[in-house]
């Protein structure tokens, strides 16, 4: 199965599941139909992607990764998509032989287990601790178990944030393993914003078809089209980026840090636009709480600043040219 098939398949498995319904109890504090949309995730192998063979995984191409997290920003999945799926398999698959790292890569690969982490200053708190059985900490070269204490809201009604109070020590000095996964954590939130600006400008379209004015539906003014075809251009833009990015950490090359800076920095602005766009289309009930439109609104709100703020990401990419 080609990575075509493979986000086609997974958009269908996610269309079936009634991810918005999910997403919207999980805001509520009742997380077990998102739980359960996970389950399924499990299922089609998304959650073993990322752990390594040996330990029961896939061992796939970070660009199946992007495939998956695309697709899962594409409906706005709830849930710590980028912790769980990309960088804390990353992290632990560094340190298989430390303690118990295989038993938990075994449960993530099987989707028995959720994990969620911070490392600051790029991810200085743990999103969806309610959801995670396992929080992990990294910082200074520094990687060990830790265990959620203050919780906050995030803009994004489905995506709480938490302080995490350091436990037991799981390695020391491994801050080259910290900076791959906090690679990979940002190449999957860079595809989730990809994601989740497609499906604004589908969203937009669509309504831009509908919604009629003077007689004519929205979409056929010049300056709807203008609007609509620059969030079009801006998204394919950015995807040979997040490819790019893909390629380099699967051969751990010399501008994968590079590359995954500059994929966040065009997927964020990509998806910001979309955003902004979807506004002005939608008009006042692109605003409400009621609207779906909220759902990709939020997201995308909460995961620009996420993995890394833009001005961090644009100096990397200074940096290293």
């Amino acid at each position: 199965m080609n990575g075509s098939e493979f986000g086609s398949v997974l958009h269908e498995l996610l269309a079936d599941a009634d991810v918005p319904n999910a997403a919207r109890r999980w805001a509520s504090g009742d997380p077990a139909s998102g739980l359960a949309v996970w389950r399924r995730l499990a299922d089609l192998g998304v959650t073993a992607l990322a752990v390594p063979e040996k330990q029961g995984g896939l061992g796939a191409s970070p660009l199946d990764l992007v495939v998956a997290c695309e697709e899962l920003g594409h409906h706005a999945v709830p849930g710590p998509v980028a912790e769980s799926l990309a960088a804390g398999p990353a992290l632990l698959g560094a340190l298989a032989d430390a303690g118990s790292c295989g038993e938990w890569l075994a449960g993530l690969a099987a989707g028995d287990l959720i994990v969620t982490l911070t490392a600051p200053p790029w991810v200085p708190f743990a999103a969806c601790p309610e959801a995670a059985g396992l929080v992990l900490y990294a910082e200074d070269g520094v990687v060990g178990r830790g265990r959620a204490d203050a919780t906050f809201r995030s803009v994004d009604p489905a995506r709480s944030l938490a302080e995490v109070h350091r436990g037991p020590v799981l390695a020391e000095r491994v801050a080259g393993a910290v900076a791959r996964a906090l690679d990979f954590g940002a190449l999957a939130c860079s595809a989730q914003l990809l994601g989740a600006g497609r499906a604004l400008l589908e969203a937009s379209v669509l309504h831009a078809g509908r919604r009629v004015q003077f007689g004519r539906p929205v979409g056929a003014f010049q300056a709807v089209k203008h609007r609509l075809a620059d969030v079009a251009i801006g998204l394919q833009f950015a995807r040979p980026l997040l490819e790019a990015a893909g390629v380099a950490l699967a051969g751990d090359g010399p501008t994968a840090g590079r590359d995954v800076s500059a994929a966040k920095v065009a997927c964020a602005e990509a998806a910001y636009r979309a955003a902004r766009a979807a506004l002005q289309v939608h008009g006042a009930i692109g605003y409400t709480a009621e609207h779906d439109l909220s759902r990709f609104l939020l997201q995308v709100r909460a995961l620009v600043p996420a993995w890394g703020a833009q001005a961090e990401h644009r100096a990397r990419v200074l940096r290293e040219l």
